[in-house]
């Protein structure tokens, strides 16, 4: 296994599990890296790069970081938001691995990067249930600045350094379930 297979196993990893924290961020930072060179996507997701693909990712993450601000609003999001993170984290690593056998690839994109997202999803889920629960709503806000800020800085890092990011992954789960473990005490 090349090093390069190995940090696009990596970034793929990492952009999934951003996924968990905000669905559309992660792969509106793909579509950028895309577009400007930054990283190669597969050839088949060429089209990511594409000014109508900027567009769309844009709007869209516009769109979610607004919802999930708005509280009541995010728990109802929160109800689609694992499963369409489980599919974004899986085409984000289809789309950054480089030519393996598809049946390899799609494999690793549906068990890590799939896997990935839908268990962020689940405890982001979970932490904002929590929080509702406790304090009425009123705390909500700041769990989605906080989720939104860990999905922008662990994209961005996926993209210019993957072990940084991956890293980031691994601290960022750890804090969330700390956090879970004090509202279920409380």
């Amino acid at each position: 296994m090349s090093f390069e297979l190995i940090v696009s196993i990596i970034l793929g990893f990492s952009l999934a599990a951003s996924a968990g924290f905000r669905v559309f961020v992660p792969l509106l930072v793909l579509s950028l890296s895309a577009h400007f060179g930054w990283f190669p996507v597969n050839n088949s997701w060429e089209w990511v790069g594409s000014v109508p693909a900027l567009v769309l990712l844009g709007v869209a993450t516009i769109f979610e970081i607004g919802a999930y601000f708005i509280p009541w609003v995010d728990n109802i999001l929160d109800t689609i938001s694992v499963p369409l993170a489980a599919v974004a984290g899986t085409l984000l690593m289809v789309a950054t691995m480089g030519d393996m056998d598809p049946t390899i690839t799609w494999a690793l994109a549906i068990i890590a990067g799939g896997g990935a997202a839908a268990a962020v999803s689940g405890t982001t889920s979970a932490t904002r249930l929590g929080s509702t629960a406790t304090t009425g709503g009123l705390a909500n806000p700041v769990i989605a600045g906080t989720e939104t800020i860990a999905a922008t800085t662990v994209s961005v890092a996926s993209i210019f350094s993957p072990i940084l990011a991956l890293i980031l992954v691994l601290l960022l789960v750890g804090l969330v379930w700390k956090v879970i473990r004090r509202i279920r005490r409380a």
